[in-house]
């Protein structure tokens, strides 16, 4: 496993970070204390949660088994959680407003059986709730010892920049980490939040390498396993619905049978050789699908290899929308 800085926090994380959403949905205590000891294995020290998995109905309980799992190494990992989602039934049990962080770290906290989350993101942005506040309650809570890092995700490049400002002028503690959606297949992060975390220098612990098993090679125009994300999740149907996606799995498998690598695997080291990332978030619901992705920890791929790759799918327009001047 390599390893890595976490962008300006002098923290040394692994290469691939482990995303414990499956932890008490699709992978039951016992599958999940495999992942986890897998996982441990390999030699990854980070792991990803967030107060709202596995699902709104049963909210808190990946904490709750992370929490479980984490006791008697605590100091030798890096934990993340989130905050942002509904987690309980009322109208405020959600958003950004300084009451629900200051309720929710502390339901955090006691469910991971820890006194403090090293990397704490705001989940996604909350157009009810000024930026300041959010910002001051995170930088409370650092204050505190409660939270280590702030971090958002789901956040566009804009809001994040304005967070940055924000911190500047009022001297908090800036952005951390940021958890932009990033695969072959979802690729907007490279018009601006990749280049702001480069030139900011954040961590980047992108989500969705796989592309929720789009390219796990279970998918092709015509083909649809019985189980998975994309059959079964309302959510993913809409994420991946147009049929050009199928149409890059399938060139995607075929590139990855003639190179006789596992899509999973290079999926991951796709992402993982990007320079601005810090680590992909991997995730699985049982042992076989994990080393898959534990496998692209040792696959580094060569400019051409990752041309060829990058060619599959269509490079978003730059930020101007000049594609004539890019120089990449």
């Amino acid at each position: 496993m390599q390893y890595t800085y976490l962008g300006n926090t002098g923290v040394e994380v692994s290469r691939l970070c482990f995303g414990t959403m499956s932890f008490g949905g699709d992978a039951d205590r016992e599958t999940s204390a495999a992942l986890y000891q897998r996982c441990r294995e390999a030699g990854i020290n980070f792991f990803d949660c967030a107060d709202m998995y596995p699902t709104r109905d049963s909210a808190g309980l990946s904490e709750e088994i992370l929490g479980e799992l984490i006791s008697g190494e605590r100091d030798e990992l890096v934990i993340t959680s989130k905050v942002f989602n509904p987690v309980g039934p009322d109208r405020n049990d959600r958003g950004l407003s300084r009451r629900h962080i200051m309720h929710a770290v502390e339901d955090s906290l006691r469910r991971l059986k820890t006194d403090r989350i090293e990397v704490y993101y705001l989940h996604s942005f909350d157009p009810h709730t000024p930026i300041e506040e959010s910002l001051r309650a995170l930088e409370d809570l650092l204050s505190a010892g409660k939270i280590l890092y702030p971090a958002v995700s789901n956040w566009a490049a804009w809001q994040i920049a304005t967070a940055l400002g924000i911190a500047e002028k009022r001297n908090w503690s800036p952005v951390a980490c940021v958890q932009p959606m990033y695969s072959l297949a979802k690729r907007q992060a490279e018009v601006e939040i990749l280049p702001l975390s480069r030139a900011r220098n954040l961590g980047v612990l992108s989500y969705g390498p796989v592309g929720g098993g789009l390219l796990s090679g279970k998918y092709t125009r015509g083909t649809r396993p019985e189980r998975g994300r994309l059959v079964e999740n309302d959510r993913y149907q809409q994420r991946y619905g147009a049929e050009f996606y199928y149409d890059l799995a399938e060139r995607f498998s075929a590139h990855c049978a003639e190179r006789g690598v596992h899509p999973v695997t290079a999926a991951v080291a796709w992402v993982k050789s990007n320079p601005a990332i810090s680590a992909p978030i991997i995730g699985a619901r049982n042992l076989e699908q994990l080393e898959a992705s534990l496998a692209a920890a040792d696959l580094e791929l060569d400019a051409e290899w990752y041309n060829e790759l990058s060619a599959l799918s269509p490079a978003p327009p730059p930020a101007t929308d000049r594609s004539e001047t890019a120089t990449g």
